[in-house]
């Protein structure tokens, strides 16, 4: 026989709670009892100024006037993980556990706030709004994130300074706050996630101080700081600005003289600059100087310092290029071609954006398509004759990653990224699909395919096409669309700068 067990010895689930508030309370005694050097003027004035999350939101408005994309988006990423742990707080925690507010006769009167929180006490609120915004700013940008972290942690440990919570509340709130961040850096990824090794590498000449570089930028980008920056940088390069008429002109003569093509300015300008270098066997050294800038990111270059680094140290990469060809006229792109119905909504959308935003532009877009009485695409691919609402022709392969809109991971994979709405008497949930989510969602009404190339024919003629941000019209019956592969090279920077 098994000899008898003392049930006594063995600790219940309720015994070890009731330790661990015991040694909590404990914890906040001596927090209490304790002296902070300095820190009765200080963290109850942090504690009071990150009610409703002001503290936050005004530090989220100061990251972002540096005015650099990375730090724009720390900012968002920060506020993004702040919404959903108060949602979360507010809506769950603070109801699932009603634990009362700490005893305040060990504070000392001077650390109380003069207005007493009424709601329970488990978790913290100010502490998992502050784990979630130094969290969601650290993810995408550690340098930022470091400098919200000491304002954090501050805040955090002022809520059981000034006696409104014990210190596991304040752990719980941290904690969920971080898993907040995370959640939305799931749903969202961040810059990091989504950068892939440079590949191919390519031989570009180094210029540290940027000698043999001309950098032509167009001035109807609005990007003269950013320019100036990189002039400053790299003070033996030249710079030429230009009106956006000149732009073409000012690169031919550019390439004459120089080692490197440099140009700052929108995804259009972009690709005229290509063509050129092409044309010249040029290294490109482009600078985003527009409005969505998809080659730049893309590419891994989101600013003055990350173009200055990768000059100084030669890092370049070489890139496909897609070319199309018309009985009348040929092109580039560099990030997508499109026929139908899209260009329309391209032109509709970026005429709004800047005033009501991407997603709200894109609605309005397609309903100012659809109220026009039209028919779709006649193409004949393959020999066989195909409606269809819009062509989506992507130079390397899209990706989606969680909410995030689509990006190229790789931009040497000598691939055409096809996507096609197909035809039908009832558009308008379709175009609405493609024009809020893009042409890269997946459901019964849209095809896609991976080529190397593709000949379209019977194209009515003024059907319209866009390529890189600009519109024109396939005037023939007949378009081919091919890869050049590896034809370009850039510089980039071959590893994320954070």
């Amino acid at each position: 026989m098994s000899p008898d067990l003392d049930l006594t010895a063995v600790p219940t689930s309720r015994g070890v709670l009731c330790r661990l508030l015991d040694l909590d309370a404990r914890a906040f005694e001596a927090a209490a009892a304790r002296h902070w050097p300095g820190a009765e003027r200080v963290l109850p004035r942090l504690s009071r100024s990150a009610n409703h999350g002001v503290l936050w939101f005004a530090t989220a408005a100061a990251i972002a006037a540096s005015r650099t994309p990375r730090a724009r988006r720390a900012a968002a990423r920060g506020l993004a993980s702040l919404s959903l742990a108060s949602l979360t707080i507010n809506t769950l925690g603070k109801r699932s556990v009603r634990r009362a507010r700490p005893v305040l006769d060990p504070v000392p009167l001077v650390r109380r706030l003069e207005r007493q929180p009424i709601t329970t006490s488990f978790p913290s609120g100010h502490a998992a709004s502050a784990a979630a915004f130094a969290t969601g700013v650290a993810l995408e940008s550690p340098a930022w994130g470091a400098a919200v972290a000491p304002v954090a942690f501050s805040v955090a440990a002022s809520r059981v300074y000034t006696g409104v919570h014990f210190p596991v509340d304040v752990l719980a709130g941290a904690a969920l706050g971080a898993g907040a961040a995370f959640l939305v850096r799931r749903l969202v990824p961040t810059r990091a996630q989504m950068w892939r090794p440079a590949r191919p590498r390519a031989e570009a000449p180094a210029l540290p101080e940027g000698e043999g570089l001309v950098m032509v930028a167009n001035q109807g980008s609005g990007t003269a700081d950013r320019v100036r920056a990189l002039h400053n940088a790299l003070p033996k390069s030249e710079l030429v600005e230009c009106a956006p008429e000149e732009v073409r002109g000012e690169l031919e003569k550019a390439a004459a003289r120089a080692r490197v093509l440099g140009v700052c300015g929108g995804d259009g300008t972009v690709n005229a600059a290509a063509e050129v270098a092409l044309r010249h066997g040029l290294p490109l050294a482009v600078l985003p100087g527009g409005t969505l800038n998809h080659f730049a990111y893309d590419l891994g270059v989101e600013d003055e310092r990350d173009l200055a680094w990768a000059l100084r140290h030669g890092e370049a990469v070489r890139v496909d290029a897609g070319r199309f060809v018309t009985a009348d006229a040929e092109g580039l792109f560099l990030n997508t071609l499109s026929l139908g119905v899209y260009p329309e909504l391209v032109r509709a959308r970026d005429s709004w954006s800047s005033r009501i935003g991407g997603w709200s532009a894109g609605v309005l877009g397609a309903l100012r398509v659809l109220r026009a009485d039209r028919h779709p695409l006649e193409v004949e691919v393959g020999g066989r004759r195909r409606p269809m609402w819009l062509l989506f022709v992507g130079n390397g392969m899209y990706h989606r990653m969680g909410l995030a809109p689509g990006r190229r991971t790789d931009l040497a994979d000598g691939l055409l990224d096809v996507r096609v709405v197909h035809g039908s008497r009832r558009p308008a949930l379709r175009l609405l699909a493609a024009a809020v989510a893009g042409p890269l969602t997946r459901s019964p009404a849209h095809a896609a395919v991976q080529l190397n190339r593709l000949r379209l024919t019977g194209i009515a003629p003024g059907t319209p096409l866009a390529y890189d941000g600009e519109v024109t019209t396939a005037v023939s019956g007949e378009v081919t669309l091919e890869k050049l592969p590896e034809a370009l090279t850039v510089y980039r920077p071959l590893r994320a700068r954070s």
